[in-house]
């Protein structure tokens, strides 16, 4: 067994009737195996948030996770898009084991596991594109810099297709350095390839306060480009919470970073 999944359990959650995976003592994700369709953490519900908005209900997707957690993500598009090819990329080889032997995934959900560096292992993917690829992996300042540089965005944003979308946690402490810097190396590489930027999704007290937390960036060419578009999906988006929600378009985030910098 890993070093990894020696401090990692499956534990009964204390809000409802869900379950939680507890890594080092800290609580990382939740899922009701009853309920695939309900997500509890706020930046999991965004990320769901987009999902649901970005593509036709129920269309199946093909979807790229890097770190695994609980599954939630891939149980969630399991319930709400049957049919869509998943693949996940995840560093412990026993952690999903762990998972799925105590909370199995639907019998019919399609899956992948790969083990390994989240951006070593991409090679083994070969020429495949993805709808979404969702980036799940990323703790701070301390994260891996190869795991938070240009060049793996250009790789992960290489690996979308014609409308596609790539989706990244980013967990930051006070004042958003860290946030801030991966938004402006996103922002970079995709206005390279001709993208229109990055949108930023996060409780509105993190952005506003520069409190520590969750925030989720977003960038691909799934996105709309002519105003009235991108407003309809910010309104949108800033409606179906987790509330009080904030929801930064491209050049909103621009401008969000360029004050965190000062």
């Amino acid at each position: 067994m890993s070093n990894f999944t020696e401090h990692a359990r499956i534990i009964p959650a204390e809000f409802d009737e869900g379950w939680v995976l507890e890594i080092d003592g800290e609580i990382q994700s939740h899922v009701d195996p009853c309920r695939p369709d309900l997500i509890r953490f706020e930046y999991l519900r965004r990320i769901g948030n987009l999902l649901d908005l970005c593509w036709p209900p129920a269309q199946p997707l093909k979807a790229l996770h890097l770190g695994a957690g609980a599954l939630t993500l891939v149980r969630y598009v399991q319930a709400t898009r049957p049919g869509s090819q998943q693949t996940v990329i995840e560093l412990d080889a026993d952690l999903i084991p762990l998972v799925t032997s105590t909370l199995p995934l639907p019998a019919d959900t399609d899956l992948s596991v790969l083990t390994g560096d989240a951006r070593s292992t991409l090679s083994e993917l070969g020429d495949q594109s993805f709808d979404i690829i969702i980036v799940d992996i990323f703790t701070g300042a301390e994260t891996a810099t190869h795991l938070t540089d240009e060049p793996f965005y250009y790789d992960l944003l290489d690996r979308l297709n014609k409308h596609g979308l790539l989706v990244i946690n980013i967990g930051d402490d006070e004042g958003l350095k860290f946030f801030a810097q991966q938004a402006t190396a996103l922002q970079t590489v995709a206005s390279d390839i001709g993208l229109t930027g990055v949108w930023t999704l996060a409780d509105a007290a993190v952005l506003n306060r520069r409190l520590s937390g969750n925030l989720v960036l977003a960038a691909g060419p799934g996105f709309p480009t002519d105003h009235e578009s991108v407003m309809t999906l910010r309104s949108q988006l800033s409606a179906t919470g987790p509330h009080p929600a904030t929801v930064l378009a491209p050049s909103d985030t621009v401008s969000l970073t360029a004050s965190i910098y000062g």
